[in-house]
């Protein structure tokens, strides 16, 4: 099951990752047509422009020196066509020159333009790859819940499993307390009655509430959601923790500073990884039921200097 529902994590993060580069490749290459219409456009110009003189230099024609000689004309007036006929050749040479230029950029606008293509369709083939083995591996982890669902049943209702999943959940935050060098600007404290819970959903379970066996207590909440769903940072901080963990499934677990940590478990796709920065509302994972969890949705904690606390009271609930 753990292998599964990380490589569902992990598929499910390449395919996000392949619908933004696909945006930016569409973005880059609506970019390259613009200037390549534009480029197109300046070429017409021309060679309309280019044609004119043309016609403007064979209506004036060339004189010839023996002509000029007997027929008598002004030397003025011969003086002021040679002119005029040296300003277009000048600009006629100079509109040439632009002309090979502009075919040119447009010949390296359709080279970039294909480059373009080529890519995106690389990364259409890499997302039906990725999504056909998201679909796969869902099937795989359904087959391995159907085997096993009686035996996880039972096992989450006995009060060690949960005290295990507990205290390897308590060692790692305690760890990452220890290692925690957070930068954050703002006060994590400052915020305290004004964030906001990191999914949409029905809470159906809460801090303090019993939780399995007798003797046992939630140290966050569950707040029941369809799979899938965004899951939201709570507020600025570094992800420290990601990663697949017996009990809490896939595991994602911030540091906002202050020895504040937001913890949220049982997504079915973690989209960071540990070291990445996250802003206020910035989806961090989807919901899920990893874990051995039977329900959907997310498992949610908040701890400082390790010890765990009551999220509600930190938020804005509606």
């Amino acid at each position: 099951m753990r292998d599964s529902e990380r490589a569902i994590s992990n598929a499910n993060r390449a395919l996000a990752r392949s619908a933004t580069e696909a945006r930016q490749v569409r973005a880059e290459a609506a970019r390259i047509a613009e200037r390549r219409r534009a480029t197109e456009a300046q070429i017409a110009q021309r060679e309309a422009a280019i044609e004119r003189m043309l016609v403007a230099w064979s209506a004036a024609g060339a004189p010839d020196a023996l002509r000029v000689v007997l027929s008598g004309d002004d030397p003025a007036d011969l003086g002021r066509k040679l002119h005029y006929l040296g300003a277009i050749s000048r600009a006629a040479a100079a509109l040439i020159a632009e002309q090979r230029a502009a075919l040119a950029e447009l010949e390296r606008l359709v080279g970039e333009a294909l480059l373009r293509a080529d890519r995106l369709r690389a990364i259409e083939r890499a997302s039906r790859a990725e999504r056909d083995k998201v679909l796969a591996e869902r099937r795989e982890r359904q087959r391995v819940l159907t085997t096993l669902g009686a035996d996880i049943r039972k096992n989450r209702r006995e009060m060690q499993v949960l005290k295990a999943d507990e205290a390897r959940l308590a060692r790692l935050v305690e760890a990452l307390a220890r290692a925690a060098a957070s930068t954050m600007t703002e006060p994590f404290s400052a915020l305290r009655g004004k964030l906001r819970l990191p999914v949409r959903g029905e809470l159906t379970g809460r801090y303090g509430a019993p939780r399995g066996a007798a003797g046992m207590v939630a140290k966050g909440v569950f707040i029941r959601a369809p799979g899938g769903q965004p899951v939201r940072a709570i507020a600025r901080g570094q992800v420290v923790y990601a990663d697949w963990m017996r009990g809490f499934g896939n595991l994602l677990i911030v540091d906002h500073g202050e020895s504040y940590l937001s913890i949220y478990a049982n997504n079915e796709t973690l989209l960071k990884e540990p070291g990445d920065p996250v802003a206020p509302g910035e989806p961090i994972a989807t919901t899920g039921s990893s874990g051995g969890n039977e329900e959907t949705g997310l498992y949610f904690e908040m701890r400082h200097l390790g010890r765990a606390f009551d999220p509600l009271s930190w938020v804005k609930l509606k």
